[in-house]
């Protein structure tokens, strides 16, 4: 997309969310119901590093708990009080808090909305080439591959 065609300045709540919930395979796909991401780092040509505007609906979840070998990733809390589950427990997230991981460090992380009120919050990760990810809890491994699509496996490197 030339420069001409991309946007300015943008209202992020106001972007079309993305299309695909998840590029997770199924039986893990539909775990991610009650999340929207709308892609904000792409309306501007961004290539180095992605920003998304998430939302998560009450009971929803960011994302399978995970960590990245090569990705770092930052998120910051705009409204709602989500749990952040990591290694070392958890920890509630209030509004103007944020968090980082570190890539390769093997931490986990996620989070989880167990209140009523929606969480809305920014996701900030770079776009490392040969990053792959572990999940602790599920039989997933996942790797990014050359085309920077994710494929996914089972732990024992059989494919879903």
């Amino acid at each position: 997309m030339s420069r001409s065609k991309l946007p300015i300045a943008v209202t992020a709540a106001e972007t079309a969310p993305r299309t695909k919930p998840s590029n997770y395979p199924e039986p893990f796909a539909s775990r991610m119901a009650g999340r929207e991401k709308r892609p904000l780092g792409d309306l501007f040509g961004l290539s180095n590093f992605g920003v998304n505007l998430t939302r998560l609906h009450p009971s929803a979840v960011s994302t399978l708990r995970h960590a990245h070998s090569k990705q770092d990733e930052f998120v910051y809390i705009l409204s709602g009080d989500p749990v952040l589950r990591t290694d070392a427990g958890e920890t509630t997230l209030h509004p103007g808090m944020c968090a980082g991981f570190k890539a390769g460090n093997g931490d986990g992380h996620q989070l989880v909305n167990r209140t009523q009120e929606d969480v809305v919050y920014l996701e900030i990760g770079d776009r490392s080439a040969g990053d792959s990810v572990s999940y602790p809890e599920d039989d997933l491994m996942a790797v990014l591959g050359a085309n920077g699509q994710w494929q996914f496996a089972r732990k024992d490197g059989t494919p879903y």
